[in-house]
């Protein structure tokens, strides 16, 4: 008789490693929001600006967070200035 068992341990390290990514990511993106709740309407400006440097695929997160921001401003009538 053929044994049909399998080790389940590659796949619990696999699925793991991406809960820790996906909390690392989320950690990150609290991080930004948290410093940018203080920012300037003017500094997303500048950040906008850096940001065109780098394809769009590497700061999707972060013009996401950005764009958050902005339309968090924009409900409070805080003039924006750029877009």
């Amino acid at each position: 008789m053929q044994d049909t068992r399998y080790s389940l341990g590659p796949l619990w390290a696999e699925i793991r490693a991406e809960l820790r990514d996906m909390r690392a990511a989320r950690a990150a993106r609290k991080a930004l929001r948290r410093d940018l709740a203080y920012a300037a309407p003017r500094d997303f400006v500048e950040l906008e600006a850096i940001l065109e440097r780098y394809p769009d695929a590497q700061t999707a997160d972060v013009r996401g967070v950005i764009n958050e921001r902005r339309t968090e401003l924009q409900l409070a009538s805080v003039p924006f200035p750029g877009r």
